[in-house]
């Protein structure tokens, strides 16, 4: 299906097409129709689908049809970084109209603050929230909302896992009961129909490609000891040159550890964690977009929300201890029906969390024999991951 067949106003398309996109993803193909009915939406979808555009444009098209000068829509998402890349598909969306859009998300100064306050008082068209930024100015008493149209929960699950549930309940009370609300999710735990049930009034549910890797994703894993991950990274990223690499590690001092190590090996890598202040976790990404920096070492903040296109490497430094954050991370790699590669490094405790992920994903996945100058790796120890079953698909293994 393509954006011309959506029929929407005349200034929305003309961004469209100036962006070069021509046919609609399967998630754009589905939800765009209901979100202009009007009706509620869940929508259950992995990273890269490009639900982002599902629900920005038919939100867009309405506001081109019937222009306000009141915050009609409002998206609740997780991370300052999600908030920034959905402004930043606003102002390509929105660049033949006059739609007013801010991204309002904590770690940045006073001024800020202040040119927050004034979109929020003035009455920007779009806002984009990390919850805890929106409390902050909810808390000051000056926010007023009773225009809102639109209300848009985008990566539903994360923010319960951040622990944003009670925060996402008090922003919904200073909101009109009669509006559309939206909520996309890339997994659908019972909390997250909870909520569903919460926000949303008869809604439309949709479910795509839940928990699957991309089939251009060359997935591999190495039994391998901590001390033995370092040593290893290095070897791998010696032995073929990779325009973008992101190493996903579980805690932010390894995060830190690594990037250390790596530097004074002379890799170009740069970590991005929670410490960093706000301007310098920007730059790091904008570089890393640009192909300035080659290795980006982060924790799990990135693993879904960050739209970087052409990766060619992810490498799982630590088992993820949720088996469909394995599918997120991997996610990075292979968009848009490229080529990617995806390595993950189990140590002895994490084997039966790995024997979790390719249960879920429904086949196993090639453990490569660590290199012949290092010591030996742990071995499969059927106590660490009891009752071992066939797959219900033939191994696909991707070298």
């Amino acid at each position: 299906m393509k954006f011309t067949d959506f029929n929407f106003d005349p200034s929305l398309q003309n961004s469209i097409d100036s962006m070069g996109f021509e046919n609609a993803t399967p998630i754009q193909e589905k939800a765009i129709p209901i979100i202009l009915e009007g009706k509620d939406l869940i929508a259950c979808a992995q990273t890269g689908t490009g639900k982002t555009a599902a629900f920005l444009l038919p939100i867009l098209n309405k506001l081109s049809v019937n222009p306000t000068d009141f915050t009609n829509t409002l998206i609740i998402v997780p991370t300052r970084e999600l908030a920034l890349q959905i402004d930043q598909a606003l102002q390509g969306f929105t660049y033949f109209s006059s739609i007013s859009s801010l991204a309002i998300y904590g770690g940045n100064d006073g001024a800020a603050f202040q040119k927050e306050k004034k979109a929020i008082v003035e009455g920007a068209n779009i806002i984009i929230a990390t919850p805890g930024r929106l409390i902050a100015h909810l808390n000051m008493g000056y926010v007023k909302f009773p225009h809102i149209k639109h209300f848009i929960l985008d990566e539903a699950d994360r923010m319960l896992d951040m622990g944003f549930f009670d925060d996402i309940s008090k922003i919904i009370t200073h909101i009109p009961i009669d509006r559309q609300s939206l909520m996309f999710s890339a997994t659908m735990p019972p909390k997250i129909r909870q909520l569903a049930n919460k926000l949303l009034k008869n809604p439309i549910e949709i479910s795509l490609s839940i928990s699957k890797p991309a089939a251009g994703i060359a997935q591999s894993a190495f039994l391998v000891h901590d001390f033995q991950k370092n040593q290893l990274i290095k070897f791998i990223l010696s032995q073929k040159i990779y325009t973008s690499v992101i190493i996903f590690v579980s805690t932010k001092q390894k995060v830190k550890q690594l990037e250390v190590e790596l530097q004074r090996d002379k890799f170009k890598a740069k970590a991005i964690h929670s410490d960093l202040e706000q301007a310098q976790r920007e730059e790091v990404l904008r570089n890393f977009k640009s192909k300035s920096l080659q290795i980006l070492v982060a924790t799990d903040i990135l693993s879904r929300g960050i739209d970087i296109e052409d990766i060619g490497l992810v490498i799982n430094y630590d088992v993820p201890n949720d088996a469909e954050d394995y599918v997120h991370r991997i996610g990075r790699t292979a968009r848009a029906e490229s080529k990617g590669e995806a390595i993950t490094f189990i140590n002895d405790i994490k084997q039966y969390k790995f024997l979790d992920i390719e249960k879920l994903i429904g086949y196993e996945v090639l453990k490569n024999p660590l290199p012949d100058n290092f010591a030996k790796g742990p071995e499969y120890d059927p106590k660490v991951a009891p009752n071992k079953k066939p797959f219900s698909k033939k191994p696909n293994f991707k070298g």
